[in-house]
């Protein structure tokens, strides 16, 4: 039992280390010289890294966000036995990434939005699934022009498709309680977007 909990918290720590790295600010960073944080909304995330960089940056940066969001799960899931029929290792370490993504232990604990390794840990949990969100995402984006609706659109109908392909109930939850966190990080987009000023993707 003890040797199961240690797991989960190795598990835990591994994929919030992992979660941190902030892969935006540090190619704006390597590029331009400047920090992230002082320009835009403050995100690290890629939609603040095309304001910098355009737009080839801000894919090479959500693809690099979508991995680093998948790579603690699929690590939990091959290697990490604790709770293994009940999925909790992956969603632990899902659970963390994303936080270690918005509130990074290198950056004084801020980040970005976690959308990008939200629906990376969503791929790795099932593929499906994630592919899914990506596609929702992409269509609701294109559509209004505005990344933070299909963010927000996309994680939210997550844990419904996730209940509707049968995935394990601690799937489930996660991707309710991560639709949640993530729409609470998009307060301020929301805000903007009922007084008519969100940026539009150009």
């Amino acid at each position: 039992m003890l040797y199961k909990l240690l797991e989960l918290l190795f598990t835990v720590i591994v994929a919030y280390v992992i979660g941190s790295v902030p892969t935006g600010y540090l190619i704006v960073k390597i590029k331009t010289g400047k920090d992230l944080r002082t320009i835009g909304s403050g995100s690290t995330g890629a939609t603040n890294v095309k304001r910098v960089l355009g737009k080839k940056y801000f894919f090479i940066v959500m693809i690099l966000d979508a991995i680093k969001g998948a790579l603690p799960v699929v690590l939990a899931e091959h290697f990490i036995s604790a709770g293994s029929s009940l999925g909790l290792a992956p969603v632990a370490a899902a659970v963390a990434v994303i936080i270690g993504h918005s509130k990074s232990m290198f950056l004084q604990f801020k980040g970005g939005k976690s959308v990008a390794s939200g629906v990376g840990t969503i791929l790795a949990l099932n593929f499906v699934v994630g592919l899914v969100i990506a596609l929702v995402w992409g269509i609701i984006t294109y559509t209004t022009k505005y990344v933070s609706v299909g963010s927000i659109v996309a994680l939210i109908i997550s844990p419904f498709v996730m209940f509707y392909l049968s995935a394990p109930v601690a799937y489930v939850v996660y991707c309710a309680l991560g639709a949640i966190y993530i729409v609470y990080l998009h307060r301020e987009n929301i805000r903007r977007l009922m007084q008519g000023n969100e940026n539009k993707v150009r």
